[in-house]
């Protein structure tokens, strides 16, 4: 069997639905994986795993919400004959040190990065699209945003720009082998920027607040969030508030030939999606 399919686990999620999309412009085989997609791929289920990975060359894969299924993952896939891992994670993991937030994260890294296939890290800083696609879409929609995040700025990357990363790792086979890219915005902004660029734009009244981390992940729990899943979410800002990760990085500008996209330029295109009303 030849081994010239991709392979995009998180298929229907925020980066992996993108990453398909590009992929299948190009042409070239991809089958899309997910809980839902045709080929059903589930973490905790590891019968699903075999038939994804079966004639498959390279994999983007997003971690799994627990420690240790990469793992195993990453043997099964050695075994189909893959060649290639291409994993996203989170920006700066080696500099978590002792925070609880990430450890699915760094587990899929130890995996895929001691695993025999030939493998690349990608790392990034919190996307812009949060704002409009997830948790804190919702709280904007009711007229304010608060969060634990005080004056340490973070340098939002675009989820477009990731998932073009994502492809060009793929489409180049050997050149980024045993490499890891932190990928940023092109400049750190407050989450108080944010929500004023959000109000700008939008052309609504918006305000964002300064929350605990404890008052944010209650806050989260009475939303419907599960108490395990809000405490993640919370530690992430206790982690951010010591400003390791505020800085950018020049990789996604050497990866695409270009500057990464803008906060404002997400903002203009979300807001004309009718993402915030008006």
């Amino acid at each position: 069997m030849n081994n010239d399919t991709t392979l995009v686990l998180g298929a229907t999620g925020k980066t992996g639905r993108r990453v398909l999309a590009r992929w299948r412009l190009r042409g070239t085989p991809v089958r899309a994986a997910s809980r839902s997609s045709e080929t059903r791929f589930d973490w905790s289920d590891p019968g699903t795993w075999d038939a994804a990975l079966a004639g498959v060359g390279a994999v983007y894969v997003v971690a799994p919400t627990v420690p240790g299924p990469v793992h195993e993952f990453a043997a099964r896939a050695e075994a189909a004959g893959v060649q290639r891992l291409v994993l996203l994670s989170g920006r700066g993991a080696d500099t978590w040190g002792d925070s609880p937030f990430g450890l699915d994260m760094r587990s899929a890294e130890d995996a895929v990065r001691g695993s025999a296939l030939e493998w690349t890290v990608l790392r990034a800083s919190n996307f812009a699209q949060n704002f409009d696609e997830e948790v804190f879409h919702a709280p904007l929609l009711a007229g304010e945003l608060a969060t634990p995040a005080d004056a340490v700025p973070e340098p939002f990357v675009d989820v477009d720009d990731v998932a073009d990363a994502a492809v060009a790792v793929l489409s180049e086979p050997g050149r980024h082998a045993g490499r890891i890219y932190e990928l940023t915005g092109p400049r750190p902004i407050t989450f108080r920027e944010a929500v004023e660029l959000i109000s700008q734009v939008s052309g609504r009244s918006l305000t964002y607040r300064t929350i605990s981390p404890d008052a944010y992940a209650a806050t989260l729990v009475d939303d419907g969030l599960g108490e395990a899943d809000a405490q993640h979410v919370a530690e992430m800002f206790v982690m951010m508030d010591r400003g390791l990760l505020a800085a950018t990085t020049p990789d996604l500008a050497a990866l695409l030939g270009r500057a990464p996209r803008t906060f404002e330029d997400y903002v203009v295109r979300a807001a004309a999606a009718g993402a915030w009303g008006r």
